[in-house]
Formats: structure tokens, sequence, C-alpha cells
């Protein structure tokens, strides 16, 4: 198969290699005429909204990674909101549709972090979880055999510039502790 990876991510494009396909990452916008030369699309901590044309050019063959339990904290910064919010936490691996962070959920795990952790160390055991997981599971995705099921519950949404009230309960940046980290 002949990915397009959106992403910042070198260790996914690692991963999906490994498995045998092609793999073309970028983090920049696409283009319509550029994602026609695609399978498939992965998308893991990609900045932009990928359009409706994007997803018909790759005829709707298209994923997304999210480190958040979907529905809860779709869009930007879903780790940080986990602990600031106190929401479920969790990885969600789900089909791309017309909405943010709305296709259908092709695999979720819940994840605990029990003992002292920092916003960084949460990510970092997410960020691994989620691709491993794909790595498990994308044979059965390419192949068409895994179906996705629609997300259920209103769950929550944030944009980049929600984080700006809070980032002064972040005192050490990403390296800040999780405990107690909460909005009031």
């Amino acid at each position: 198969m002949n990915i397009l990876l959106l992403s910042p991510h070198a260790s996914l494009e690692e991963r999906l290699v490994k498995l045998g396909d092609t793999v073309t990452r970028t983090s920049l916008k696409v283009t319509t005429e550029y994602a026609n030369k695609f399978d498939w699309i992965v998308s893991y901590g990609y900045r932009y909204i990928i359009t409706q044309d994007i997803l018909d050019a790759v005829r709707g063959q298209a994923i997304n990674l999210h480190i958040s339990l979907l529905p809860w904290n779709r869009g930007a910064d879903p780790n940080l909101w986990s602990f600031l919010d106190d929401t479920p936490k969790g990885i969600t691996i789900h089909y791309i549709d017309s909405g943010l962070d709305t296709g259908d959920v092709i695999f979720q795990r819940k994840v605990e972090f029990k003992g002292e952790h920092t916003l960084a160390t949460t990510y970092s055991k997410l960020s691994n979880f989620v691709e491993i997981s794909l790595e498990h599971l994308w044979p059965l995705i390419k192949m068409g055999i895994v179906k996705g099921t629609p997300q259920e519950g209103g769950g929550s949404y944030h944009v980049s510039k929600d984080k700006d009230a809070y980032l002064h309960l972040l005192t050490d940046g990403w390296n800040t502790s999780t405990t107690n980290l909460k909005r009031s």
C-alpha cells in the first residue's frame, strides 16, 4: 500500500514501513491533487483539517490516531484536557469523516495513570500505546476487515487557543506534574 502519513511522528512511519508499506510522511497541508497519489491516509498529530475532497481522493480510506478516549477531548491537546477536565484517558483509532474526530471507532483503550506523572510522560505512554495498537491492527484495517462503530455520547471539543487561559498552570511546561492539574 502507498500511504500518506500526515504526522510529525517518525516512529509511526518506521512501524508502517516495517509492515511492508510505502510511506510518505508530511506535516504540511496537503492538496487533493497530492492526496490522489495514495491508497490510504493515516493521520496522527496533524494540525490541519482533512477536508472531504481529500477523503474522496483516497476513497474514504483514511484513519486517525488520537490520544484520548473519544468522544472526549476531540481536537487539539487531548492529553492536556483529559487532566484539566478530569475526563477519561486513553487512545482511539478511528476512521476519518467530514467532522473533527467524529468518525467511526476502530479501536479504543482506556488508560489509567497511577503514581507520579507529567504531561510529557503521559503523552509518551499514550503515543507509544496508540502506535503499537495501529501496528497490530493495520494489516486488518488496510484489507477492509475491521469495521468501525459510531461514537456514542457528547464528549468534549477543544481548539488550540483554548489552552491559553490555562498556560499559567503549566509551571514546568510539558514536564508539569499531572497531580491536581484541574481547571477550577
